[in-house]
């Protein structure tokens, strides 16, 4: 009885003690996120060329646009077996915007890949991304609670992240459905061109669910 009594008494520490480890470890993986019209936070990742780029160097130079990408998911495939994305990025980059697409799949999940593999399908798809960019770890991937891929995000000259979400308006994996869609990328980056304001600066993203793993 003395044990029993013991044991009760102990039972709301132990649920504390059993709280407290289920906040640490979900903490771990806690995506944080940006809301429109914040500054977009800073990150450095590699690039699949070998070279380093810190989103920091181009505050106050040119506009940016990060595109996650998973190249495995049909949503993606949509977009780049059609020729969609890489206009939207030939265009945006002969206006001098940086346009980074990042891999945030983690290491034997869909969408992961070698620096090798990586520029061999840049090459296959005529992609005009300024750099692929590699997030094994998922950390920038959860600082901007990327969703989806594609989730797409573009961030001024000063900064700011003036639009995220979708990167047009009919989420289906059908390519017929690209000419009737609006392209909201395209319309923010038409908008940042002109000095205009940009009347949808969040929306929801469609697409697979980034890989991040654990």
């Amino acid at each position: 009885m003395r044990n029993q009594t013991k044991i009760i008494r102990m039972l709301p520490a132990i649920a504390v003690m059993a709280a407290a480890l289920v906040l640490f470890a979900g903490g771990h993986a806690k995506a944080e996120g940006v809301k429109t019209g914040d500054p977009a936070p800073n990150f450095t990742l590699t690039g699949a060329d070998g070279d380093t780029y810190t989103l920091e160097q181009y505050k106050g130079q040119q506009p940016v646009v990060l595109e996650w990408t998973n190249h495995g998911c049909p949503y993606v495939q949509k977009h780049y077996n059609s020729g969609n994305m890489q206009s939207l990025q030939e265009k945006a980059v002969q206006d001098g915007v940086a346009w980074f697409t990042i891999v945030s799949s983690a290491p034997g999940y869909q969408g992961h890949t070698t620096p090798e593999e990586a520029l061999k399908l840049i090459e296959k798809a005529g992609s005009h991304e300024t750099a692929r960019l590699f997030d094994p770890t998922g950390k920038v991937g959860r600082l901007y609670d990327a969703k989806t891929t594609p989730h797409m995000f573009v961030i001024d000259k000063d900064g700011i992240v003036v639009y995220q979400g979708a990167i047009d308006s009919i989420p289906t994996a059908r390519i017929q459905d690209i000419e009737k869609a609006e392209n909201y990328v395209e319309t923010a980056l038409a908008a940042l061109k002109n000095g205009t304001a940009i009347e949808k600066g969040t929306t929801k993203p469609y697409g697979c669910g980034v890989k991040y793993g654990h």
